[in-house]
């Protein structure tokens, strides 16, 4: 079992029952209250948001930053979760729950001796608490003060006999000090109490694998865990390998093709079926896993070995040879892969480079030693990125082509339900990229961790002076638009079509039609109303937001349809690059002319960061985006985009501090990058 992914069951259990919210306001405790009903329904950042609301009325109550760091902890910001513990214990040290959460936090971290303080701290004001000591114990066994993990075990076990999860933690440290008979004691113990710990029968499974390769054994308590857990793949993954490891081929071949229908991406899955489509000649089938592996991960050099393979089988051996020379050219010494070029040499009847192959090969095979397989092992698994420093002393050719197994003691993971913002946001696989620009738009869509909108101040006049015919708002959560709103603004085009044809053209108008012109989609023509407006008043901020809001559409219409214009004319390939790099510029240079105008427009600012990353201009976007946000710090999509763009950079404590204020904000995507960088 992990250490890290420490649960905070007594602390969200004593949230409720606690209740020292500071009685100053009635108000101030009410939104506490719905708080702390958002976090215990698992709505971890709307609470966060309720709590932000407390913080900013009453910086100096404890509470508020003890509940928000608990919340963060549920999505795995523990850096996040960590400031705000501190925070708490700043304010009020005798806050039991804060020097709790705060170890919790500081143990996923791998701050173990700072969680142990904590929880040192947390004990001497509730010395039985069962949740801390059991914390504790694992946070000094994690250190390897096996002594002392020792008699905290001992301590917790003394005082609540019936906990199982204490009896499944000893039986890790017993593994630790190699005392495999008290390891499975404490185990027998653990499924007494409790038969449903899916742990407790993954761990007594390895155990009978690495003890006395009882592979029945193991595969029956992998049974009981499969029963309890049917949807986690990693279970079914190894118990293939079992099934495999006892000549079932179609029970493993099963488990294979079900982990790969729960999770279709799931290399180690593919790989592993592909191997035994292998095996029994199914080459076409085997050599789609293999692709599919390298699909997910071009690097893979057991699957490139084994697709060579294939490839030789189908007499493909032009393809089968570009595999090889990727595998010969990581590991050079390598005696499978060079006699496996050199048999595809001789049939391709290049006897010379089949000798030098063979030659080679076979000088390494007589020279090879267990020390230097087990390096050249080490060395496979690294650059596959699965070692875990104990490499078995095995032939090299036999890494490449054996089964893998997974870590059968990952984090249970529970299933939700949930809307779009409510339960563990971070497990959700979102795509990771840039928070979108701020636009001017007549539609936003509003939620409920963020506003709909953000203020300019020439907005908010412009929508004063009553001169549009929509009110218009600063977004970035476009909503879709229905056929009833298209068909609203293509009449409002028809009037000003007839409004200019009959009056004095005035900017505002050109304004008004190149808004109703991007809300259908026609951005060429929203830039000709735009370049109207600019020519009438060129020192109009808006009018230059918009300008470049309308060069960045079209940049991105001619990215993905190869076309500037609605009826699709295509703009010819050879000029394609050069035209998109001009859009790019003149939105640049349009968010400069508009923060020229007016300084402290902060989406403007932060628009302009957004394109210079797209350019690749890394340092530049940090400027402008640290800019919006000293302009406006609840910027949660500049914090998110500052983040993203020092993660590009390699500043992965800065990263993680931007994205954590990000998921403050109500940025849902931000939990899932911390935790994707963090793992």
């Amino acid at each position: 079992m992990q250490a890290r992914h420490i649960r905070l069951i007594a602390l969200l259990i004593s949230l409720f029952a606690t209740s020292s919210v500071t009685k100053a306001q009635v108000n101030t405790d009410q939104v506490i209250r719905v708080g702390q009903n958002a976090l215990y329904f698992e709505d971890y950042m709307l609470s966060i948001q309720y709590f932000n609301q407390v913080i900013r009325a009453k910086p100096y109550l404890a509470r508020p930053y003890f509940l928000r760091s608990v919340a963060k902890i549920n999505l795995e910001d523990y850096a996040g979760a960590e400031a705000d513990a501190s925070k708490a214990i700043e304010l009020n040290p005798f806050l039991t729950d804060a020097w709790e959460a705060r170890g919790v936090a500081r143990q996923n971290l791998g701050k173990d001796r700072l969680a142990i303080d904590d929880y040192r701290h947390a004990l001497d004001l509730l010395p039985r608490n069962r949740q801390i000591m059991y914390n504790m114990a694992i946070a000094q066994q994690q250190v390897k003060d096996f002594e002392d993990a020792d008699s905290t075990f001992k301590q917790l076990l003394r005082h609540y006999p019936g906990f199982a999860n204490g009896y499944l933690g000893r039986a890790i440290l017993r593994l630790q000090q190699a005392d495999t008979v008290a390891a499975l004691k404490d185990i027998d113990k653990t499924l007494e109490l409790n038969r449903n710990s899916v742990n407790a029968y993954i761990i007594r499974a390895d155990i009978a694998i690495n003890s006395n390769r009882d592979f029945k054994a193991a595969l029956a308590d992998m049974n009981e865990a499969i029963k309890l857990q049917p949807r986690m793949v990693g279970l079914y993954i190894n118990r293939a390998f079992l099934r495999y490891n006892l000549d079932d081929y179609f029970g493993a071949m099963a488990d294979y093709d079900y982990a790969i229908e729960l999770e279709p991406l799931n290399a180690t899955a593919l790989f592993n079926r592909g191997i035994l489509l292998a095996e029994v000649n199914a080459n076409d089938r085997a050599l789609s896993d293999f692709s599919k592996v390298l699909d997910l991960n071009p690097d893979d050099y057991r699957a490139l070995y084994n697709r060579a393979i294939i490839y030789g089988r189908k007499a493909d051996y032009t393809a089968g040879t570009a595999d090889i020379n990727r595998v010969i050219e990581a590991f050079p010494d390598f005696p499978g892969a060079l006699y496996l070029r050199g048999d595809f040499a001789r049939r391709s009847g290049n006897l010379v480079s089949a000798k030098r192959d063979f030659d080679k090969a076979l000088a390494l095979a007589k020279a090879a030693t267990p020390n230097s397989e087990a390096s050249t092992a080490a060395e496979i698994a690294a650059k596959n990125g699965d070692g875990d420093g104990d490499v078995p002393p095995e032939l090299v050719s036999k890494r490449f082509a054996s089964l893998l197994t997974v870590d059968n003691n990952a984090r249970i993971e529970e299933e939700y339900n949930n809307s779009a913002i409510r339960g563990h946001v971070q497990d959700r696989k979102l795509a990771i990229e840039l928070q979108p620009m701020m636009e001017l738009s007549y539609y936003a869509s509003p939620s409920e961790l963020r506003p709909g909108s953000y203020y300019i101040k020439e907005v908010d006049d412009l929508n004063s002076s009553r001169m549009l015919r929509f009110v218009i708002v600063v977004t970035s959560a476009l909503p879709n638009l229905d056929e009833e709103i298209f068909s609203r603004h293509f009449k409002s085009i028809d009037y000003y079509n007839s409004y200019l044809a009959t009056h004095q053209p005035r900017a505002i108008d050109y304004i008004g039609r190149a808004l109703d012109f991007m809300t259908v989609r026609d951005y060429d023509a929203a830039r000709r109303d735009l370049a109207k407006a600019l020519e009438l008043t060129p020192d109009y901020p808006l009018a230059y937001l918009l300008n470049a809001q309308a060069d960045y559409h079209s940049y991105e219409l001619l990215t993905k349809s190869g076309s500037l214009t609605t009826d699709g004319s295509p703009v010819d390939p050879s000029s394609r690059g050069a035209i998109r790099r001009k859009l790019l510029d003149d939105a640049l240079e349009g968010y400069d002319k508009a923060i020229n105008l007016s300084p402290r427009m902060a989406p403007a600012w932060y628009n302009k960061g957004n394109i210079l990353v797209e350019i690749q201009d890394y340092d530049h976007a940090i400027e402008a985006y640290t800019k919006a946000i000293d302009l406006k710090s609840d910027m949660g999509e500049a914090y998110f985009n500052r983040g993203y763009v020092h993660l590009k950079l390699g500043n992965k404590r800065a990263g993680i501090e931007d994205l954590s204020k990000a998921g403050e904000l109500g940025i849902v995507g931000a939990y899932n990058l911390i935790k994707r960088i963090s793992n």
